[in-house]
């Protein structure tokens, strides 16, 4: 598994950004990632779409859009189904029809292996949630079971304290000192 301090891998995918017809689709590529304008990122992985832990996730980023926009962190959701089956989960599941964020399709399953996420038997994704900085280098990685949840609030925490560049001791929020040596 890539892990902190590695170059988050180069792709090119077909990304779900709207349900109006004909705007559905657009690719995204990982030069998206690097940028001058200090934009963080945050890509999050789900197993599979129409499942029942995965969109309480999804729901849970998309509610929390704009405090990860008020970061200058741009979210991206990601499985290994197809833009298609997005599209039509988007359309279907009320929680995701209005979503802020693009739902990449890793149809090929190249990035998540690239990443080192694929469950071994079903090659689907773990839940892996990935902090990439303004110039495409891993900082956070955390992977959950196909069973548990992530934690969005602690994505955030994680966040703020990569983008303080200091020392935050255990369970700093923002707004707390850090660590000064």
């Amino acid at each position: 598994m890539l892990t902190i301090g590695q170059k988050f891998p180069d792709f090119s995918k077909t990304a779900v950004v709207s349900i109006e017809k004909g705007k559905e689709f657009e690719t995204i590529t990982s030069e998206f990632l690097v940028n001058d304008e200090n934009v963080w990122t945050v890509m999050f992985w789900w197993p599979k779409d129409f499942t029942f832990v995965c969109p309480t996730e999804i729901a849970e980023f998309n509610k929390s859009y704009g405090e990860f926009r008020d970061r200058d962190t741009r979210l991206i959701g990601a499985s290994t189904d197809t833009e298609f089956v997005h599209a039509a989960w988007r359309r279907d599941h009320a929680d995701l029809r209005d979503l802020k964020f693009p739902m990449l399709a890793d149809t090929s399953k190249s990035l998540a292996e690239d990443l080192g996420i694929l469950e071994p038997n079903e090659k689907i994704a773990y839940r892996a949630t990935f902090i990439i900085d303004p110039t495409g280098i891993i900082r956070w990685v955390s992977v959950n079971d196909l069973s548990v949840g992530r934690n969005v609030k602690e994505v955030l925490r994680v966040l703020d304290g990569l983008q303080t560049d200091e020392l935050c001791p255990c369970n700093w929020v923002k707004g707390e000192e850090t660590i000064t040596v």
